[in-house]
C-alpha cells in the first residue's frame, strides 16, 4: 500500500502516533527533500530507506514504487512540510497508483491552510484554496478570478513575494478588503495580522524583518462587504418627514 503521511509545519509535536508508526512500518520512505527529512526521522527514531522523490524526478520514481507496491511492498510518501499533494509532490504517483489499481491512503495530519482559515476569524464554512499563484505567466488572470469569489480565499506566498502580492491582492480586490496574513504557524514565532489589505501591505513594507517564514494569505470574499452594507443600507439615509396639512 502506499500511504500519504502528514509531517509537522514546524511544531514537532504535530506528528500523530498513527504516523510514526506507518513511517516505523513500511519498506521505505519517499520524501520531497531527504535533508529536511532527515531530522524529523531522526528525532522519533524512524530509520526506514529514506529516497528522493520531488518534481524533477518524479515520473521516474513513480514508475518504481509502482512496481514495487505490486511487488507487495508499502511505502510512505512525505513532503518538507504539512500533506503531500497539497502544492507538494504526490499527486503524479498518487494518480499512477489509482490507475494501477493499487491501494492508497491518505492520513490526516497537518496543513497550513486550516489553521490559516479558521485562525483568520474570516467566514470559512465555504473557501477557495488557490495555493501558490502563478510567478508570471497567469498570474493576473488568476487574480482577477479570486477579486470576484463570493467567498474566503486563501493563498500561499513566499516571503520576498509578499509585498507585491499584497500590493496586487488590493488592486483588484480593493483596498478596504479585509485579509490576514498568518506567518509561521505553529512555531515559536506564530503571528496572524489582520486589517484591510491596503493597511498590511504599509505595516509589511514598514516592517521587513516581519516578512519572514511560510506565509498563507487569506482574504475576505467578495460579496462579504456587500452583504454588510445591503444590512445597514436602512440606516444611512433618514426617512423622509410626512408632509403637513
Amino acid at each position: 500500500m502506499l500511504y500519504l503521511v502528514p509531517t509537522p509545519i514546524g511544531n514537532l509535536e504535530d506528528m500523530t502516533y498513527r504516523s510514526v508508526r506507518i513511517l516505523k512500518e513500511v519498506d521505505y520512505i519517499l520524501a520531497e527533500d531527504t535533508r529536511s527529512s532527515r531530522p524529523l526521522l531522526q528525532h522519533y527514531a524512524i530509520d526506514q530507506p529514506l529516497y528522493a522523490h520531488h518534481a524533477h524526478n518524479e515520473q521516474e520514481s513513480s514508475l518504481q514504487v509502482v512496481t514495487d507496491l505490486k511487488a507487495g511492498k508499502s511505502v510512505a510518501l512525505i513532503s518538507d512540510a504539512g500533506t503531500p499533494g497539497i502544492s507538494d509532490p504526490g499527486f503524479y504517483l498518487l494518480r499512477a497508483c489509482v490507475a494501477e489499481g493499487l491501494a492508497v491512503s491518505c492520513l490526516p495530519g497537518a496543513s497550513a491552510v486550516i489553521p490559516a482559515l479558521v485562525g483568520a476569524g474570516l467566514a470559512c464554512d465555504r473557501f477557495h484554496f488557490e495555493g501558490f499563484l502563478p510567478h508570471k505567466k497567469g498570474r493576473q488572470s488568476r487574480l482577477d478570478y479570486l477579486a470576484d469569489l463570493p467567498n474566503t480565499f486563501a493563498l500561499y506566498e513566499s516571503p520576498h513575494r509578499l509585498e507585491k502580492c499584497l500590493q496586487q491582492l488590493a488592486k483588484v480586490c480593493g483596498e478596504e478588503r479585509q485579509a490576514v496574513v498568518c506567518r509561521e504557524l505553529s512555531k515559536k514565532f506564530e503571528s496572524f495580522h489582520r486589517g484591510n489589505l491596503s493597511e498590511l501591505q504599509a505595516f509589511f513594507k514598514a516592517h521587513p524583518d516581519k516578512v519572514r517564514g511560510e506565509i498563507v494569505i487569506v482574504v475576505e470574499g467578495q460579496t462579504e462587504k456587500k452583504k454588510k452594507k445591503d444590512k445597514y443600507a436602512k440606516f444611512k439615509k433618514a426617512p423622509k418627514r410626512p408632509e403637513l396639512d
